[in-house]
């Protein structure tokens, strides 16, 4: 016990200790920038718009303020001191990836619903005969999962019910337990960035990048670019999690789940002909995907796929779900949160703050593109450590790389694309994301402790990062996407 409040203290001791020296900072880069002849090259929106910049970072690294509240006094305070006009702060809030976003959302809920997505897992987890069977099906199945259901949260409470059902089939194989209860939030946090709709981080990029660059970046092309990173990282991120926390003889061992075990734990039929509630559902569902997918082809716009789908989705006649019940579903913080940091992301692109704070980073032009790239992976990957929420990781990140691409020559598409797939590792601590945190404490199952995440994020870490690196160096290209600047 004595041991106990002795651990309660130091940690206290230690959160005090960083948040006077975060204050002791922000306060002193709010003096420096306060005295008119200090750095004569910055406008007084660009003075405003960093303060308020910096102790909203501030505010996000070191209190236990909610993440939303800080950005949405940011965005206030950028508009009442006139850097940003008030249009432009509520105008956000009408974006079309925040419509996409809410869509989205009402869609999964019906399709939750209706238990279709127990029956998907069931499917493919079912067919698994050996230990690595049941793995790299296990992770085809989180991945597929990011076209159903938007954001990471999401998508771990949909799949806890799921690991739960295989924990109890294999309650006589705790190491199989907890490898499974590692590869959950690893796949479905490395495979976000497979969809637009993976993370509210995407929609905040590609905000960014068209307010700055004009660039836009639709959900096909985010596809093209994202779902081969998504596949590759996390079917290796799945092998890490396997070596890491079996050893051969549990790897060795035969595995047999049965779809009647499976339904033992679920609430919905995982198995026999389709109700035709979970038909509508795949045809709806299945509908929308194509239809993203074909942009090119029929040019309507993601956003509004999605709201047709949603209203669908919804209807009295054909929907699964009530509109009530599915917009309680839907993070309005998440999107206030968003909405306020696009208006924080505009006002440092407009006012000439970005650019003035990448200025004088040294090299320019003469630092050669991949170690730019490397740069950004490597700051975006151990971001984490400072900043728990990915969509404030973006927030933060992105206007300043979009900038510092630019002055260096590097493609502003490129180096945001890569700083917000790197920004997916958020592995190390149980509190570095939300996946992390929920699959950390399941009631009734043992699942891992918090040195089973260090030693899988000292092998992880340098992996995805450097997979995230050649992506961006040699695949992206490819795709469309050049290093260097059109």
């Amino acid at each position: 016990m004595a041991d106990s409040r002795w651990s309660v203290s130091l940690s206290g001791m230690a959160l005090n200790l960083r948040q006077s020296v975060l204050l002791c900072t922000a306060l002193s880069v709010c003096a420096l920038l306060a005295v008119p002849g200090n750095f004569p090259g910055l406008s007084g929106d660009a003075r405003l718009t960093l303060v308020i910049f910096t102790l909203a970072t501030c505010a996000w690294v070191g209190s236990s303020v909610d993440d939303t509240y800080i950005a949405l006094g940011a965005g206030l305070a950028l508009a009442i001191t006139g850097v940003i006009s008030s249009d432009a702060l509520f105008g956000t809030l009408g974006e079309p990836t925040v419509w996409l976003l809410i869509c989205a959302f009402v869609l999964a809920a019906a399709v939750s619903r209706t238990g279709l997505a127990g029956r998907a897992a069931a499917f493919l987890v079912s067919g698994a005969r050996t230990v690595r069977q049941l793995t790299h099906l296990t992770t085809a199945a989180l991945v597929v999962s990011a076209f159903a259901i938007p954001a990471t949260s999401g998508r771990a409470a949909l799949a806890l019910p799921v690991f739960l059902a295989l924990a109890k089939a294999l309650a006589d194989r705790a190491r199989l337990v907890v490898m499974l209860a590692l590869l959950f939030p690893t796949v479905i946090l490395l495979s976000a960035v497979a969809t637009l709709i993976g993370a509210g981080a995407h929609l905040i990029t590609v905000n960014v990048l068209w307010q700055t660059t004009q660039e836009q970046i639709g959900f096909t092309q985010w596809l093209l670019l994202g779902l081969p990173l998504a596949v590759v990282s996390s079917h290796l991120a799945a092998e890490v999690v396997l070596l890491t926390t079996t050893r051969r003889a549990d790897r060795r061992g035969p595995v047999r789940i049965t779809v009647e075990q499976l339904q033992e734990h679920s609430e919905t039929p995982v198995s026999g002909p389709l109700s035709q509630a979970e038909s509508r559902a795949a045809l709806l569902l299945g509908t929308v995907v194509v239809l993203w997918c074909a942009e090119p082809l029929h040019g309507v716009p993601p956003a509004l796929v999605a709201l047709i789908g949603a209203v669908v989705a919804a209807s009295p006649a054909l929907g699964t779900v009530r509109l009530k019940s599915a917009l309680s579903t839907v993070p309005w913080s998440l999107l206030l949160f968003m909405a306020a940091t696009m208006a924080m992301g505009v006002a440092l692109s407009e006012s000439g703050a970005a650019g003035w704070l990448v200025g004088g980073l040294p090299g320019g032009e003469a630092v050669p593109p991949w170690l730019f790239l490397t740069g950004v992976v490597v700051v975006s990957t151990a971001a984490h450590l400072v900043l728990q929420s990915r969509s404030a990781r973006s927030s933060v990140l992105v206007p300043l790389v979009v900038a510092a691409a630019a002055s260096a020559g590097v493609n502003p598409v490129a180096a945001a694309l890569a700083s917000t797939a790197a920004a997916g590792f958020c592995h190390t601590l149980p509190a570095s994301a939300k996946p992390v945190a929920l699959f950390s404490d399941v009631p009734g199952v043992t699942t891992y402790t918090p040195r089973d995440l260090l030693r899988l994020s000292a092998l992880l870490a340098p992996l995805t990062a450097g997979l995230v690196l050649l992506f961006a160096l040699t695949v992206w290209p490819l795709l469309g996407v050049p290093v260097l600047t059109p």
